[in-house]
């Protein structure tokens, strides 16, 4: 059958209630290809909110969790809380967090494995920021990111690896598809040496860093790009022509 096609609209710290509810009814209308898996990543103010008014096939994420299932961890969320909410997916070590919020390799890796045995799936962030893929350094650093997880994930069967160059996040460059590729080929590579045929072979591996409607379509065709995770443009009506790329 092959990996399933993903495509993650990432909302990041944008909205209101009626904005998301306006945006929800767009995307409810939509025709979206059923080949497509679509899951949705609102503030965690309007999950419960988002989880409630979008259709049961989409799947609704949060976008950080901690590692701990309850506790004094002021303005953290645990994986338990999001399933008491019906949410099935949480967003892990997105760029903006390690950046900003100094998440380092081992923190992230450490709040994948505890989501992941929290019964909660995971769209795991790796990528390199502009310096260091100007020096040469792209492979080492998504290696040096995916070897933090590998020390304590066995088990990536509901884990979506989300390959994001810094650089072209919300910056309005984009990897060319060959680029993007490149990357793609060389993570799956590495998983099939270091983790089993089996994981590099199922794993779905997806793009970030200003996907759109324009480009969406190009980097679907690479043999190793198994989706999307889309950051602004998941915020305007053009989401749904991303999820529709491959048609």
């Amino acid at each position: 059958m092959g990996r399933r096609f993903f495509v993650g609209g990432n909302f990041k710290m944008n909205g209101t209630q009626t904005f998301l509810k306006n945006l929800i009814d767009n995307l409810n209308a939509g025709q979206l290809d059923d080949n497509v898996e679509v899951v949705i990543a609102p503030p965690a103010l309007y999950l419960d909110q988002c989880r409630k008014q979008v259709r049961k096939e989409i799947g609704v994420a949060a976008q950080n969790a901690f590692n701990a299932t309850s506790g004094a961890y002021t303005g953290e969320i645990s994986p338990e809380q999001l399933k008491d909410l019906s949410i099935e997916w949480v967003i892990l070590g997105h760029s903006e967090r390690r950046e900003i919020f100094k998440e380092s390799d081992d923190f992230v890796a450490s709040k994948v494995a505890f989501a992941l045995k929290s019964g909660l799936k995971v769209i795991a962030c790796i990528g390199e920021k502009l310096d260091e893929r100007e020096a040469g350094r792209t492979f080492e650093v998504v290696t040096r990111q995916l070897q933090s997880i590998a020390k304590v994930v066995n088990d990536w069967t509901n884990v979506v690896i989300a390959y994001e160059p810094v650089w072209a996040i919300g910056t309005g460059k984009v990897a060319t598809p060959l680029q993007a590729q490149e990357v793609h080929e060389f993570i799956r590579k590495w998983l099939k040496e270091n983790t089993s045929e089996a994981t590099a072979e199922n794993i779905r591996i997806i793009y970030g860093g200003s996907v759109n409607a324009s480009n969406a379509a190009e980097l679907a065709k690479q043999a190793d790009v198994d989706g999307f995770l889309v950051g602004g443009a998941s915020l305007k009506p053009e989401f749904v022509t991303i999820v529709n790329a491959r048609i």
